[in-house]
């Protein structure tokens, strides 16, 4: 390959990251699981766990309604340790219910839409990403990779040999029980440091942001009192003057007014896409063609239209989906020592 072969395969190799909120769970199960529990977003959380007139009685600083900003407080009060557990408990207790309806669910779809080159990273404490996980992965195992942020009720790890898996295996080498993954953190200073598993994960979503050509932020609003989480992700983003190649879309139902005020630290000038329906992102419309659609588009000064063969639907059924993803997998065999371009104008 000349100068320019490499460049150009270079820049499609390199990842997309996407990071979900609880936005992404609730789009996911709209009509709620297989068995019609819903999810939702934090604020009011408390009420589905029965916690609402425990927390009213302690008589807390905190006006706030969300979960996240009440742990803060309770965490910093010895006193309420045992609050501190049964809240844990509780929500370990709540998601578990939750199971993955029988057909393609958005997290199925977004799953397929991805390569090993690429990673989602979520904050989302439900078992639903998972679970649709290891049922794509019969689909094909050529999938990317997930870092758990906020720990996951379906995941732990063995802290000898630094393994994660399904929370009701044992670990593979030493036949040990798992650790429950740790679920909450003092919003102000959550400290990830502390936990070795939470570390890995979020070393893990440095490491590929790092390089990313592209970021999806899915349904998270990456509230400003979650002071570390967004310090350490625009630590690994850098200096967005020198992201000037690079693109992120937003996948979420708030105005673009309010998405970009949150996330204008991270955007170079004009290089972000909005979208409030999945179908309409860059991951169904080209899947496992992020990065080559991006490239295509914005350096090889393509008009591109998604291929009807391929592009993702609501609609679409597992064995759809298996007969789509072996096409693309077996294309990106085909193309493994080159890059694959994209048709258009």
């Amino acid at each position: 390959m000349d100068l320019h072969d490499q460049y150009e395969k270079a820049y499609k190799e390199r990842p997309h990251v996407v990071i979900l909120g609880a936005g992404a769970s609730v789009a996911a199960i709209p009509n709620g699981d297989k068995n019609g529990l819903k999810t939702s977003v934090m604020d009011g959380f408390l009420e589905k766990l029965g916690m609402q007139e425990i927390i009213e009685n302690l008589n807390l600083n905190t006006q706030s309604n969300n979960l996240e900003d009440i742990y803060s407080e309770l965490y910093e009060n010895e006193d309420f340790a045992g609050i501190r557990d049964e809240l844990d408990k509780r929500i370990r207790n709540y998601f578990n219910q939750f199971q993955i309806p029988d057909n393609p669910t958005i997290y199925d779809f977004l799953i397929l839409s991805l390569r090993k080159k690429d990673l989602i990273a979520t904050f989302n404490w439900d078992p639903l990403l998972p679970q649709a996980y290891m049922r794509v992965s019969k689909i094909t195992n050529e999938l990317p990779q997930l870092a758990f942020l906020h720990g996951n009720v379906m995941i732990g790890y063995c802290e000898i040999d630094r393994i994660e898996g399904e929370i009701n295996q044992p670990c593979p080498i030493c036949n040990l029980p798992l650790t429950p993954s740790r679920l909450l953190y003092p919003i102000k200073q959550k400290d990830y440091n502390k936990d070795p598993y939470t570390k890995a994960n979020w070393n893990k979503l440095k490491r590929f942001l790092s390089n990313a050509y592209l970021v999806t932020i899915f349904g998270y609003s990456a509230p400003k009192s979650d002071i570390e989480a967004i310090d350490t992700i625009k630590e690994a983003w850098g200096d967005i003057e020198k992201r000037n190649m690079e693109d992120f879309e937003f996948i979420d139902i708030k105005s673009e007014d309010e998405i970009i005020n949150t996330w204008d630290k991270f955007i170079h000038t004009h290089h972000y896409t909005l979208t409030n329906n999945f179908f309409n992102s860059v991951l169904a419309k080209f899947p496992r063609r992020t990065t080559e659609e991006l490239f295509d588009r914005a350096q090889n000064v393509k008009w591109l239209f998604p291929n009807e063969k391929t592009k993702f639907s609501p609609t679409l059924t597992f064995d759809d989906l298996t007969k789509i993803i072996n096409n693309l997998v077996d294309e990106e065999y085909k193309f493994k020592d080159t890059y694959i371009t994209l048709e258009g104008a």
